[in-house]
Parts: C-alpha cells; structure tokens; sequence
C-alpha cells in the first residue's frame, strides 16, 4: 500500500474519525474474542476479536468506542438526520479478491441467497448502534447490488439531510473478461433497498 493516502481516503479516514468522536458515549456491549471458521473453507479458522478500538490513535480529547460490530469488510458509511436523532448506513463490500473461500455462488443458493455473507448490501443502524434495518440492496433475481462486488462506498446527496442515497459496485472482482467495465454508480431507497442503476460502465 502506498505510504500517501489519496484524497478521497483521507475524506474516509475524517469521517470515520468524526463517527468515533460523536458516537464516543454509547458503549455497546462488545464480542469477545471467538474462533470462527469461513462457511465455505470450515478447515481455515480465524481468532476474531474486534476489541475496544484500543489500537486507532485519534487526537487529544477524543476517544474511540465500539458502535457496531461484526460487521462484514465494511466499505462505506453515510448518516441521515432523523428527528432528534440519525440513522447510521453501512455498506458492507461483498467478497473483493476472488478465492474459493469467498466464492459467492457457492454458498447457499448462490447469488441470490438473503443470508449470503460474500454479496454487498447495507445495513442500517440507529444512533445507539441497535440494527434497524437490512440488509439492503442484497443482489436478486429483481435487482439489488452485483452479487461479485465489490460495492465501495454510499453518501447522501444532502449529507445529513439526506436525498438520494448513491453507491458505487461491481463486478470486477471477478477479474474476467466483460466484467471491466461493469462499475456503476446506483440509487438505493433506504427503506425498500431496491437499487436503480445512475450511471453505468
């Protein structure tokens, strides 16, 4: 990885930050350590143990606490104002880098599967860090994101106001011919989740 961040990560990089700092009272109860093995390779195990964010060095005065986790190689996050409080939208990316292990249409059903770990959707969460809704825009027969992925990052067009919700996925990570160009960017309703192709190719 490169030792210079580009912009746009550095933009990541403060918002997620600006999420520690303001989400800093709410304590959630966090997992404890656990062995867990991936559903399509059982063999290969993983000590997962999220922690207390002991390990993200933030500036004087602030501090870091758990808001959501087991979250799924999350990409991308947007808030939206709601009354006195806000809702939380998490992108979660699908499988990335192509492997056996992360093969979407092997597990379940296949692509279309609801509960399918290796395809993107977001999830929702309130300001206390309790799930809402989702997941959303999970890939269907119907539509949804493109179940190879990977999907890369969600912003509201008003920012907090809220407005179309935009998402960017793919299906590059499946590296093959055709698949190039597959990019686009979509609108998500984020409450049905259906996903409308904006911009494509």
């Amino acid at each position: 990885m490169s030792r210079y961040r580009s912009t746009a990560s550095k933009r990541k990089i403060r918002r997620l930050g600006y999420l520690a700092g303001i989400l800093a009272s709410t304590l959630p109860a966090v997992a404890e350590a656990a062995t867990v093995s991936n559903p399509l390779c059982p063999g290969e195990t993983v000590l997962f143990n999220p922690g207390n964010g002991q390990d993200i060095v933030v500036p004087a005065g602030f501090r870091v606490s758990v808001f959501a986790s087991g979250l799924n190689f999350p990409t991308g996050i947007a808030f939206l104002k709601t009354g006195r409080g806000f809702e939380v939208f998490v992108l979660e990316s699908g499988h990335g880098l192509p492997s056996r292990c992360n093969d979407q249409t092997a597990f379940g059903v296949g692509n279309f599967d609801p509960a399918n770990p290796f395809t993107p959707d977001i999830l929702v969460f309130n300001e206390a860090g309790t799930k809402i809704r989702g997941p959303l825009g999970k890939p269907s027969a119907f539509g949804g994101f493109q179940p190879a992925g990977p999907a890369v990052d969600i912003a509201f067009e008003n920012g907090l106001q809220g407005g179309r919700l935009f998402a960017t996925d793919s299906n590059q990570s499946l590296r093959t011919t055709g698949n190039n160009n597959s990019s686009r960017i979509v609108t998500v309703n984020p409450v049905t989740g259906q996903v409308q192709p904006f911009i494509t190719g």
